[in-house]
């Protein structure tokens, strides 16, 4: 399978569509949801094309994968949704449900979310 370069998510990284972006480092994006599921729902994307969790972990570099990571650490902070508890979700490929085929996590928090789907 290869990325789709005119995928939502590409076209907001190249500036062709606008995004509310809330943090940003030299590896990844984090803006808020277009249809929120929580008062807290943020996207964070990795600025590289990558599909999938599993694409990004074994095909990015260190330096990819860690500034990915703190960026989803500094959504946490920011929000301030670390005590009260907050939801990290990323959904892979058609059984997955993945609307976006490029890797994305949803940071969703500001109240009780309910227990997982199982």
């Amino acid at each position: 399978m290869s990325y789709d370069d005119n995928n939502i998510f590409a076209k907001i990284l190249r500036g062709e569509l606008p995004c509310e972006k809330v943090l940003e480092n030299d590896y990844a994006l984090a803006f808020n949801d277009i249809a929120p599921q929580a008062p807290i729902h943020i996207l964070v994307i990795p600025k590289r094309p990558y599909e999938s969790a599993s694409q990004f972990s074994q095909n990015a570099a260190d330096q990819e994968l860690v500034a990915f990571q703190r960026l989803v650490g500094e959504v946490v902070s920011l929000k301030e949704i670390h005590d009260g508890g907050y939801r990290l979700i990323s959904n892979t490929n058609r059984n997955g449900h993945q609307e976006v085929p490029h890797y994305h996590v949803h940071v969703l928090g500001g109240r009780d979310l309910g227990r997982m789907v199982f």
